[in-house]
């Protein structure tokens, strides 16, 4: 491995390391995750809205936390006038601007220029006890009575049938979206997978955590070729494709986790066609051992 590599890789991670330690966590949050769309599932009774590519943000109250716990450095003003009930929901600025906000996120000092373009567009209430049908107006109600400029619902209409879904998938595919959310009706919000909450895309996505780097060959000689990676169920496979020169040059740290997409799983059910998405915004919580 060369030495413009050993040196970029050890600044990354001594970097990470020191916004771990300035780093204050919440503990990991009991967030409610998605499950796939497939044709056949009956729609009546679903909300369907759309996926937007932001990073996917708490407020507890009084703070705003990622996924994993940490907490997101937003400038005060931004969160002035949000309500004292938990909010789930995307910190958003547009349509294919996730590293954007990415990097907006996960600033210790945040960036007025950067956070002024941002948005926080909540989807749920963590702790209402009722039907998701009922949260939709809670929700509505709770952005209407707050004074927050920076406070969003994202749009809920009723779902009709597979071709109307399809056809709304489309639409937002063409205009640079990611893809539509479904969720039921009469379900209660709770942590973990549910088929009351689903992705719909043309492909399939899923995370895993990076283990291990290799380097490139040919013109990525010194650079990342691929990551080794680990499922949540153990499974180690290779992401080689879906970098920018960029991250070759900055690859994700090892233990961090990357989300990737594929298209079907193998007969061995590995991943069909897996490339890199995007690294988690979440920072690391540690350094594994490395894959040989």
């Amino acid at each position: 491995m060369s030495l413009l590599y050993r040196f970029s890789y050890g600044l990354l991670m001594l970097l990470v390391q020191l916004s771990l330690a300035a780093t204050a966590v919440a503990g990991k949050a009991d967030l409610q995750l998605a499950n796939h769309y497939r044709p056949g599932i009956e729609l009546e009774g679903y909300w369907v809205s759309e996926k937007l590519d932001g990073v996917r943000a708490r407020w507890d109250g009084h703070g705003l936390y990622t996924r994993g716990g940490y907490r997101i450095h937003a400038p005060d003003w931004f969160t002035r006038g949000f309500p004292s009930q938990p909010l789930d929901g995307e910190l958003w600025i547009g349509r294919g601007r996730f590293d954007d906000v990415s990097a907006a996120v996960r600033r210790l000092e945040p960036d007025m220029t950067e956070w002024r373009q941002i948005r926080f567009m909540i989807f749920d209430l963590p702790t209402s006890a009722a039907p998701f049908s009922e949260r939709i107006t809670q929700m509505q109600g709770l952005v209407d009575a707050s004074p927050a400029y920076t406070l969003f619902m994202i749009d809920q209409q009723p779902a009709k049938h597979h071709d109307d879904l399809m056809h709304r998938l489309d639409k937002v595919i063409a205009k640079g979206g990611e893809g539509l959310m479904l969720h039921h009706g009469d379900s209660l919000y709770h942590d973990g997978r549910s088929q009351a909450l689903l992705k719909v895309k043309t492909w399939q996505d899923a995370e895993a955590r990076v283990v291990a780097h290799r380097e490139g060959k040919g013109k990525y000689q010194g650079m990342l070729g691929a990551l080794v990676v680990e499922t949540p169920d153990g499974r180690r496979f290779r992401l080689g494709s879906g970098f920018s020169d960029a991250e070759r040059a900055a690859p994700p740290p090892i233990g961090s986790r990357v989300t990737y997409k594929y298209y079907g799983l193998t007969r061995t059910g590995l991943p069909r066609f897996a490339s890199f998405m995007r690294m988690r915004p979440d920072l690391p919580t540690r350094e594994t051992a490395a894959v040989k």
